[in-house]
């Protein structure tokens, strides 16, 4: 799997002429802030990420606010979308792809059970 310090040209491989371009499940690391912009381009060339964002929490939780609330915004932006996967992941896919999230209606209430 390629560093997230390496450019975004060498994380995901260019179709050739003709060909469809292919999304790739990744799972990354968010070391630093810089990591954002890496981030937000396999985002645009239409990837599916799960962030571990412990790396980031152990240097700085600020960071991490702050490097989650600037993609949050920018998946907003994009019609992308982006999610909590317990603790210390996030998961942010393209615009063409949509994170399911579980709806409880009102009727869903718990019953009181017969003791």
């Amino acid at each position: 799997m390629a560093k997230m310090g390496k450019t975004v040209s060498g994380l995901m491989p260019k179709a050739r002429k003709g060909e469809k371009s292919r999304a790739y499940l990744k799972a990354m690391p968010l070391r630093r802030l810089e990591d954002v912009e890496i981030i937000k381009q396999e985002i645009k060339d239409g990837n599916i990420l799960i962030l571990k964002v412990s790396p980031l929490a152990g240097k700085s939780v600020e960071d991490v606010k702050r490097a989650v609330s600037e993609l949050y915004e920018f998946a907003k932006s994009i019609g992308a979308d982006i999610a909590r996967l317990g603790e210390e992941r996030v998961v942010i896919t393209p615009s063409s792809i949509k994170i399911w999230r579980e709806k409880k209606s009102s009727e869903e209430k718990t019953l009181p059970t017969a003791a």
